[in-house]
């Protein structure tokens, strides 16, 4: 573990300097899911969601995700690239019929991509996924219209609102940054 004597100078356990310009950290930032809540329907009934990494200023998102059999989104694309892994269960989009995502399935979206995720209903467990994203989720109704945006303000609003509504308190994941103007 580097440690920094000097502000954004790395140096070894012994002190010694690295040859190199190092973001000062004082502790690795991880979180374990299992010590994180899941938060019941809190996008639609049918989804819990435990986030692990909220970060409104870059716009990112990760979650633990698990959806019951027979979850659907509205039509939507994203503004920046989604990942997504299947840990359990089984996905589709409506517009790929041909191509299920099942366990170890590892699904990457270009910003731009539209689609209309769902579970389906005969799956006999829930779907699991760890999801990524950057940007927002634009979600359209059946008729082309506006239905929401989801990004990484918007969970964050959700979760906090979710886990009190919930009684569950602090969520514990990883907060993003917040850009600030240093006082004069």
């Amino acid at each position: 573990m580097p440690t920094t004597a000097t502000p954004g100078i790395a140096t070894t356990l012994a002190g010694a300097p690295l040859p190199l310009i190092a973001l000062p950290q004082d502790r690795i930032l991880t979180v374990n899911a299992n010590d994180i809540a899941a938060l019941k329907d809190i996008v639609v009934p049918g989804v819990s969601v435990q986030p692990l990494r909220l970060d409104p200023a870059r716009g990112e998102i990760v979650l633990l995700v698990s959806m019951a059999p027979g979850v659907e989104l509205p039509i939507h694309y994203h503004t920046g690239a989604a990942e997504v892994y299947t840990l359990s269960g089984r996905w589709e989009y409506r517009e790929y019929p041909d191509q299920p995502q099942t366990a170890g399935s590892y699904l990457y979206e270009p910003c731009g991509s539209v689609h209309t995720f769902f579970t389906p209903a005969d799956n006999t467990e829930d779907t699991v996924v760890l999801w990524w994203m950057q940007g927002a989720q634009v979600s359209f109704n059946e008729d082309g219209s506006f239905h929401s945006l989801t990004d990484a303000v918007t969970i964050q609003y959700l979760a906090d609102a979710a886990a009190a509504q919930q009684g569950i308190g602090t969520v514990g994941y990883i907060h993003g940054g917040t850009a600030t103007v240093p006082e004069s």
